[in-house]
């Protein structure tokens, strides 16, 4: 999957500006994730319950990956 690819990509980076580029298309790929889904629910693929596990999910993990992305810039800066 390429979120936690990107993730890693990141972590490997040597420079703080590098690795939260790579989380920021990580971030991305998040809200790409969250269109299938959308594309799935609309095509009946899967059911309402389904559709809300995944939603919340996608949101818990935007919200780490925006708190990691701060810490980053919060070393970054000090």
């Amino acid at each position: 999957m390429s979120i936690t690819a990107n993730i890693a990509e990141g972590y490997g980076r040597f420079h703080y500006q590098e690795g939260v580029q790579f989380y920021r298309i990580a971030r991305g790929s998040l809200y790409e994730l969250k269109d299938h889904l959308i594309t799935c629910m609309d095509l009946g693929y899967i059911d309402d319950d389904l559709y809300n596990q995944g939603s919340i999910l996608i949101e818990e993990a935007k919200k780490i990956l925006n708190g990691y992305i701060n810490f980053v810039l919060k070393q970054k800066n000090s």
